[in-house]
């Protein structure tokens, strides 16, 4: 059956469309009569799909109220129409097991029966009717002058251009003098406690500002730093976990065990009283909730600061109340700087853009009053037109009447309405779905497209080429500058990473809320559409603890609902009501991201639609129903974070499951081989699993992603067996992976699986691998000549030798090394220099090197990696260690793409003097470097870098790799 089609503007009248298309095909073999009326239902409905997409074309304030209800009423009949065929098909597809003769032939029985049973009968009936009556409403609003924007069907690509509008502030416009201000403002000759308050209207730039000042100061002169932020409805208890897991690791882990705010905010003034602390507090909406916070931060005499950004002066007021602070009111950007935003994203320079477009470009920057969001997206909105004057003008008309309009909605809404009526109709909806996560949360690109294919907002009937075109639809969300990126991997054509700004997210929500596209629960209630009671899409984003019981009763009774997302502490909605979730026939995207809880999902299987299914917590799901199967859908199940013993065997028979994430203390029943769709499978640990087990995976013929743990377990009785068929099956993989890691392993078989792979180079681009020494893995890793992303534990010197076979990799971008003692007991261990020589690296972009309980240094030699940009060090520095001439590291200033510099130093007290001669003397090579990187200098105490280091057995997810 064809695939969801649907935009804002349409709803899913593209998917009843398409699916009522799909029953006239021979496949179901419906009578005469029958089709007609299918025949006649889709004319009418085809109709009214023409009529709304020319309504949604025009501004809300150009369409006639009663036109406005008739869109509403349309979305929602669609709906309806939607969910009693895919309850029918549902319902009348639950038969008795036999031959694939028999189902064929019970399927097309099924189906004959839409119009012949009763009960279905009169519904189908009741909703003809419904359409006849709503598309002879809609005639009235036709407009046949009104023309189509058509969507192209070429991919759209990442323009490199639009993260240089949301870099860090050093390649941002009029930052410098601000900046510098506030720097000014924060300085005090004596240790009194201080606070500056940066206040200004919406989109122009505060965080920002404020974010550049938290670098610029270093991070030596405090002892704690955090950056929070607070948002519209605040979650305190994640705030003030916020700040714990910033200042004290320790602290942060035993605060899971405090229930109240109350008791965390006790904890965060404890650890605070004593030190010198800096932290950063964004987007604070009300004079109560910057009270809270403040009790958290005890005021001393130890020189502490504190920032706060609002858009409300008498918030800033409050935060400047009874202590030593500062009101700094943001201020527009000049015309001078306007021009240089706006010119650095439709042009390498100002230079480039040709005289007759400046005066109209002068224009446009003046309805823009500064503002550096609304410039950014006005720019993104032309970045996707000609540069032809015409076209210009004709933007600059419809910014005049948008803005100079007699309307009580602010110049930079204006603008956001501007930029979201010029999007195609395909992008609407993925634009208004980015409203079911919270304010200032960072998105994962893949699992917000996977949840938009899920949801049915990406056309097609093939999954592969519908995330495709999903990646297409998210770059050019980006490229309009309405979606920030905020981590690109290595070779920066791909978003990993994305975030909303708050005042772009504020108008996504008005709409998604005004269209009854999303319900959201925000803390004082459910928001609801004016026009319809039915909920289609939840977001529980604010704590329900108070109203759990009312918001279950919701859910019960909430038959549409096509989507749950549920965030933050509402651990008491997924421990006592996780049943209510499951009433929903229409039911395809549940995504459970709550900090603790027991979840049960018992009765799960009555979810027939259900796609996607991810429980994102630290809390016990308990087990997976053990018929699964009938999640016949079912494309993702990501329970990753559950302490799950096992998996049903079952779900061997989940045809359509694409991705399978699961704890590695989980064991998978045999015959995983019968997953022939399978692309994605992580984390499974194949010294708990059956030799009968690790054969059949290596059936997965189209699995492109593996992450597994390999221990030597003692558990299995036939050890050599055991191996053997591991190395065999990761053989037989190697052939297609596109990302393998493989974590815990002993490297001695991690050399024979490789060793025995094809001669032929495979086309893996990622790798995460633990070895013991590089140089025994030489050829292998050699071989991999489409690789792109490495990440290496070494036990051992790395030498010159193993740094040469990484070196030699053609296409890696990024490069991570771990470097570890190898020798029982001797943590004074002191290796030579590793000397970085011109010869190799030749594409890298990111290198990360960490060193744990050996002394290690680096010395980059002049032309050694030439496109480097990100370099992060975790070094050792210890009285054993002999620092000799030049410290750990040398060479800083060859690095001549170098961009930004964090470096990590693990000292103890007796070489205290020699690292601050260190640290002093990095931040003199970043000074005198030509590219000004940005500069983190951060020493760490032993009893941080034994934590760090006792968890470095853990599996890649706990310690994330920066590509």
């Amino acid at each position: 059956m064809a695939e969801m089609i649907s935009s804002a503007a349409t709803g899913v009248l593209g998917s009843v469309i398409n699916k009522l298309a799909a029953m006239l095909t021979d496949k179901y073999n419906l009578a005469r009569d029958v089709k007609q009326g299918i025949r006649s239902l889709q004319d009418e409905l085809r109709t009214m799909e023409a009529m709304l997409l020319r309504l949604e074309d025009k501004d809300d304030d150009q369409i006639d109220p009663l036109a406005k209800d008739w869109r509403s009423k349309v979305r929602e009949l669609s709906y309806d129409i939607e969910d009693c065929i895919d309850r029918f098909v549902l319902n009348h597809s639950h038969g008795d097991g036999g031959s694939t003769a028999n189902f064929v032939h019970k399927a097309i029985q099924m189906v004959k029966t839409l119009f012949k049973d009763r009960g279905i009968a009169e519904e189908i009936r009741r909703l003809k009717r419904l359409v006849s009556e709503q598309s002879e409403r809609g005639k009235c609003y036709y407009d046949s002058n009104q023309c189509l924007l058509a969507s192209s069907s070429q991919p759209v690509l990442f323009d490199p251009r639009a993260p240089s509008l949301f870099q860090e502030a050093r390649d941002l416009v009029g930052i410098d003098a601000p900046r510098e201000e506030i720097i000014s403002l924060l300085r005090c000759e004596d240790k009194e406690h201080k606070v500056v308050s940066i206040y200004g209207i919406g989109g122009q730039g505060k965080t920002t500002l404020a974010m550049e000042v938290y670098h610029k100061i270093t991070e030596a002169a405090f002892d704690s730093r955090a950056f929070v932020s607070v948002s519209q409805t605040p979650d305190m208890k994640k705030l003030l976990r916020d700040i714990l897991s910033q200042i004290s690791k320790s602290h942060f882990d035993q605060s899971q065990m405090l229930e109240t705010v109350e008791q965390l905010i006790r904890t965060v003034k404890e650890c605070l009283k004593d030190k010198r602390y800096f932290i950063l507090i964004d987007d604070i909406w009300s004079v109560s909730a910057w009270e809270l916070v403040r009790s958290a931060l005890p005021v001393n005499d130890n020189g502490s600061r504190i920032i706060t950004t609002t858009r409300i002066e008498a918030v800033a007021k409050s935060c400047c109340t009874g202590i030593a602070a500062q009101m700094y009111q943001a201020k527009p950007l000049s015309h001078e700087d306007s021009q240089r935003l706006f010119f650095k994203r439709l042009f390498l320079s100002g230079d480039d853009c040709h005289p007759d477009l400046r005066k109209v470009s002068d224009d446009i920057l003046k309805k823009c009053c500064g503002l550096p969001l609304a410039i950014i997206s006005i720019a993104g909105l032309l970045a996707n037109r000609s540069k032809a004057v015409e076209i210009w003008v004709n933007v600059l008309r419809s910014i005049a009447a948008a803005v100079d309009k007699n309307s009580p909605i602010d110049k930079m809404k204006r603008i956001l309405l501007l930029s979201y009526f010029d999007l195609p109709h395909h992008l609407k909806s993925c634009l208004l779905y980015l409203s079911v996560f919270l304010e200032d949360s960072l998105i994962d690109c893949k699992q917000l497209i996977l949840l938009w294919v899920a949801e049915g907002l990406i056309p097609g009937q093939d999954r592969e080429s519908m995330e495709q075109l999903g990646r297409s639809y998210l770059n050019e969300l980006i490229n309009r500058s309405l979606v920030q990126p905020t981590k690109v991997d290595g070779d920066g054509t791909t978003v990993e990473q994305c975030r909303v700004h708050d005042v772009i997210l504020e108008f996504i929500v008005s709409k998604a809320v005004e269209d009854n596209f999303v319900t959201i629960w925000n803390g004082n209630g459910f928001s609801k559409n004016y026009s319809s009671n039915k909920i289609r899409r939840l977001s529980i984003q604010k704590d329900i603890s108070s109203r759990a019981e009312e918001i279950a009763e919701t859910i019960k009774n909430g038959a549409q609902i096509r989507s749950i997302n549920i965030f933050g502490s509402n651990s008491v909605l997924v421990t006592k009501h996780a049943t209510e979730f499951l009433n929903s026939q229409v039911l395809r995207v549940l995504n459970i991201e709550v900090e603790y809880g027991k979840c049960s999902l018992g009765h799960v299987k009555s979810l027939g639609q259900l796609k996607y299914l991810r429980i994102h917590n630290y809390a016990l799901v308990g087990k997976l129903p053990q018929d699964i199967e009938k999640l016949q859908h079912l494309e993702t199940l990501d329970v990753r974070r559950q302490c799950l013993q096992k998996l049903p065997a079952s779900i061997i028979q989940l045809q359509k499951l694409v991705r399978l994430h699961v704890y590695p203390s989980v064991r998978l029943p045999d015959g995983i081989g019968s997953l022939q769709a399978l692309e994605a499978l992580s984390t499974i640990n194949l010294g708990i699993q059956s030799v009968k087990f690790i054969q059949g995976l290596g059936d997965l013929t189209n699995l492109k992603l593996l992450k597994i743990d390999w221990p030597c377990s003692t558990e299995l009785r036939d050890m050599e067996d055991h191996k053997e068929a591991c190395i065999s099956t990761l053989s037989r993989l190697f052939s297609h992976l596109r990302e393998l890691r493989v974590w815990q392993s002993d490297p001695d078989a991690t050399c024979s699986f490789m060793a025995s792979c094809v001669p032929t180079p495979p086309p893996l681009r990622k790798l995460v691998l633990n070895t013991r020494y590089l140089n025994c893995m030489g050829p292998q890793i050699s071989s991999l000549v489409n690789l792109s992303r490495l990440s290496i534990r070494v036990h051992g010197e790395a030498g010159k030798e193993g740094i040469n076979i990484l070196a030699s990799l053609p296409m890696l971008l990024s490069l991570s090394v771990r470097l570890f003692n190898d020798k029982d007991g001797d943590s004074g261990i002191v290796y030579p220099r590793n000397a970085i020589n011109p010869q190799g690296f030749q594409r890298l972009l990111k290198f990360h090197f960490r060193c744990y309980w050996c002394d290690a240094a680096l010395e980059f030699e002049p032309g050694a990696m030439p496109r480097l940009q990100r370099l992060m060090l975790e070094l050792m520095a210890r009285c054993q260690f002999k620092f000799g001439e030049g410290g750990l590291v040398l060479g800083l200033q060859n690095l001549a793409g170098l961009k930004h510099l964090a470096i990590d130093i693990n000292c103890d007290a007796a070489v205290a003097d020699e690292v601050e001669a260190l640290e002093n003397d990095i931040r003199d090579a970043a000074g005198v470097h030509p590219n000004s990187p940005m500069l983190h200098v951060r020493r760490l105490d032993q009893d941080i870098f034994s934590s760090m280091a006792q968890g470095c057995s853990r599996r890649p997810s706990d310690h994330p790799i920066p590509y």
